[in-house]
């Protein structure tokens, strides 16, 4: 029964309205965020949308239309309109309607609906992919076309319920460590064990696909090596670079029983084919010309793979989405800390890799002391009088660019530098030149693309051991870096209003701290500007994960702010 001391109002359109001063702002965003997407997050009222797409990622997990109209109702304050409860059952209701089955060695689409198979049926996006009618409730499917079909499909409005099975893979014994080679107990927490068991649904047909959402420093690499472990099988695992790769390499060797005779690594680098191979998405899609073939999507084909890791799926390329869809009978496990894509594909994520199977919200587990706390805090500059002039007459992409590098950022940096004497500190950016001139000034080394690995891996090396207490890193550090002691971050310029990307940002100074600290996360703004506009957009993640999320005049540095814990 709704309550007028309630924090929800759920108005008509499937937009819900969220008061963020109320005392059960908490609860609400926590039980509603397991079926809606934040969609705008000003200071005291948070709209949140239920979508398709979210109601479809909610079946998967096991809610239902009554569970979901429940947590309304619970944090209502108002009658829900009739509307809401009629287009939940119905969306909801759609997943799971259009089955995929294996039937005497064919793979076939099957829905008790017979009106429904014969209008798919119709649908010129399907037909290429149709062998032909079995019955009034079936279609025989072309075995390559798994994932070609469910793609099509959920453009049309019907997620694929995917019971075909799975190839089992070469077997190979993979067994977790109780203790790691460096003699630290070892052993999977309780949300990471709820995130294995969601994937594996008990090796029934139901689970071997689909996405984990986990924080940086949460341990998704983790819970990898725990599905690893239940499953015995050779693996493919796909990094975002060959930094990444090598530190999956060292968890492996350092959390399992693997050997380096049993992992290889395939990438600029080294093409070395073992039973569990580490793959980046660069060489995957490197060709010569845009006309030629992508010389190394041949490493898909290889026999013995039980499995396929996507490590921050999120940034999924293009190509490997369309090879994903014709290995549709390999189990697929996609990593990431946000399902968010800036193309839009999420829709494609949940088809190829699957739904989302595990979720647990970032200031849960900073309750419980899996991830740092973090104050995130935004600084607001002007832009010289100088510049007025000729940003006014830029174009937006330029406009976007004198913002980025606005030459007060650099008072404002040192102001922050000073503050944090003690503390391991990344300064991170955008555009090259201006991280050149950061680096320049500070006498801060500087990790940029081309920056030779061997080198990369060093300067990493001596910021995890203490040695070196600050870095300047463009955009190779958004991706699946492990700086466990980074507890400051400065973002001086970003990927316009990429959310992706601040989660990633955020995420390099997360891990918990050994001394209990708060993390520091600080993005460095021009006022009245496109820079000031994109970071509205970087904000909704932020706040969607709950973090309170303050803005600061740069005048306000004068006086002494809180200092890091």
């Amino acid at each position: 029964m709704a309550q007028l001391q309630n924090p929800l109002i759920v108005q008509s359109d499937r937009t819900v309205l969220l008061e963020v001063d109320h005392p059960l702002y908490e609860d609400a965003r926590d039980a509603i965020a397991r079926f809606a997407e934040l969609e705008k997050s000003p200071e005291h009222i948070h709209t949140y949308r239920i979508s398709q797409l979210s109601l479809w990622n909610a079946a998967s997990a096991g809610m239902d239309a009554d569970a979901i109209m429940g947590s309304l109702e619970q944090f209502s304050k108002y009658d829900i309109p009739q509307n809401i409860r009629r287009e939940i059952v119905e969306f909801i209701g759609r997943y799971g309607k259009v089955r995929l089955v294996k039937r005497d060695g064919m793979l076939v689409l099957e829905s008790e609906d017979a009106a429904l198979i014969a209008e798919i049926s119709r649908l010129q996006t399907v037909k290429p992919f149709l062998t032909g009618p079995l019955d009034t409730h079936s279609l025989q499917i072309g075995d390559r076309f798994r994932g070609h079909i469910k793609q099509a499909l959920i453009k049309r409005g019907f997620p694929v319920e995917d019971l075909a099975g799975y190839v089992e893979g070469v077997r190979l014994p993979i067994r977790l460590r109780e203790k790691s080679v460096g003699s630290r107990p070892f052993g999977l927490r309780d949300y990471q064990t709820g995130a294995v068991d969601s994937f594996h649904i008990g090796g029934s047909e139901r689970g071997g696909s689909g996405v984990i959402v986990l924080p940086c420093g949460a341990g998704k690499t983790v819970v990898a090596m725990g599905a690893m472990a239940i499953l015995q099988c050779q693996c493919l695992i796909l990094t975002a670079n060959t930094v990444a790769l090598r530190q999956w390499r060292d968890e492996l060797l350092d959390k399992t029983s693997l050997t380096p005779d049993d992992i290889g690594e395939y990438s600029g680098e080294e093409k070395n084919i073992r039973p569990v191979t580490l793959a980046t998405y660069q060489i995957l899609t490197y060709r010569k010309s845009k006309d030629d073939e992508f010389e190394h999507f041949g490493l898909f084909d290889q026999a013995g793979w039980g499995l396929i890791i996507y490590d921050e799926v999120h940034l999924l390329p293009a190509p490997v989405f369309r090879f994903t869809a014709e290995i549709q009978a390999r189990r697929r496990l996609g990593l990431t800390a946000t399902l968010v894509r800036e193309d839009g594909r999420e829709d494609d994520v949940f088809s190829l890799i699957g739904p989302k199977r595990y979720d647990m919200p970032w200031k849960l587990l900073e309750r419980k002391g899996w991830i740092a706390e973090a104050s995130c805090r935004e600084i607001r500059v002007d832009l010289p009088e100088e510049d007025r002039m000729p940003y006014a007459l830029a174009d937006r992409r330029d406009k976007f660019r004198i913002a980025s590098e606005n030459p007060r950022k650099m008072n404002m940096i040192r102001s922050l530098l000073q503050r944090h004497t003690t503390d391991r500190v990344l300064i991170i950016g955008q555009y090259i030149q201006q991280l050149k001139i950061i680096s320049k000034t500070f006498d801060i080394p500087l990790i940029t693309g081309s920056t030779p690995l061997l080198e990369r891996i060093a300067l990493y090396a001596r910021f995890r051991s203490g040695e070196l207490k600050r870095l300047v890193v463009s955009k190779v550090a958004n991706f699946a870096i492990d700086l466990p002691d980074a507890n400051v971050a400065i973002q001086v310029s970003g990927t316009f209003g990429s959310r992706q990307e601040e989660a990633q940002r955020l995420g390099r100074i997360l891990r918990p701290k050994a001394n209990g600290s708060t993390a520091n996360f600080y993005s460095v703004i021009t006022r009245n500007s496109l820079d000031q506009d994109y970071a509205v957009n970087r904000q909704l993640f932020l706040t969607e994960q709950g973090y309170e999320y303050t803005i600061h005049d740069a005048s306000e540095f004068s006086a002494p702010m809180e200092a890091s814990r």
